[in-house]
Formats: C-alpha cells, sequence, structure tokens
C-alpha cells in the first residue's frame, strides 16, 4: 500500500551536507583549487590546486547562501573562471537538494603557477 508523500515525513538537509555538496562540485572545475582552512583568521598550511575549497553554507527560508574560498591555476581568468564556478555550484547544488540557491560569494584565495613538471627546457 502506497503511502501519500505528506504523510511519509519531511527531509532535513543540514548545512554541512551542503557545504560538502559545493567543495565537491567546485573540484569539478579545470583550474580550481582549494584554500587553506583557517582558525582564528589565521591561514593554516598552505594554498594548492588539490585541496578542497572551503565553503560555508546558510539555509534559510528553505534558499541556499554560499560562500566558497578557492585558489586557481595561473593564467586562468578570473573573473571568467569565478562565473563559471559560481554557475556550477549553483547548479549542482540545487540539482542534489532541490533547494534555489540564492547567493554564492567567491573570494580567490591564491593563483599557483602551472605544474613545474608540465613545463619544459630544452
Amino acid at each position: 500500500m502506497a503511502v501519500a508523500a505528506e504523510e511519509r515525513g519531511g527531509l532535513t538537509i543540514s548545512e554541512h551536507v551542503v557545504e560538502r555538496l559545493a567543495a565537491h562540485a567546485a573540484s569539478e572545475i579545470d583550474r580550481v583549487g582549494g584554500a587553506a582552512g583557517r582558525t582564528l583568521g589565521i591561514s593554516l598550511g598552505g594554498e594548492a590546486l588539490d585541496r578542497s575549497a572551503k565553503t560555508s553554507a546558510r539555509i534559510a527560508g528553505g534558499e541556499v547562501e554560499l560562500d566558497v574560498r578557492i585558489s586557481l591555476e595561473y593564467p586562468a581568468p578570473v573573473g571568467a573562471t569565478t562565473e563559471r564556478v559560481r554557475g556550477h555550484l549553483r547548479g549542482r547544488v540545487e540539482e542534489l537538494t532541490g533547494m534555489p540557491v540564492r547567493r554564492v560569494g567567491i573570494t580567490v584565495t591564491a593563483l599557483h603557477a602551472e605544474a613545474a613538471g608540465q613545463r619544459r627546457v630544452e
């Protein structure tokens, strides 16, 4: 016997889950890396392309607001890359949570030169 949707209960998605989804979504974009963690405003570790983006999510009224800290591979165009990240995060978080994303704030914390292994001197 099927139970009506309104009788099955509710679903709550925590802000922590949204933060993890957003961090993973940021890693899906080429030339985008993570940021160092911070405690009391002090950077812990270094910025690196192989780290996860640092994200903060707030859910209010069924809508999500994201703040994301990333690093970029130089010479990626900062404006175009951050807009691509913003659109991707909005789309993926909305797709995976069913909640609209009202705002995505992005802070670029570092620019990284192309990996040393990619350059060759002859």
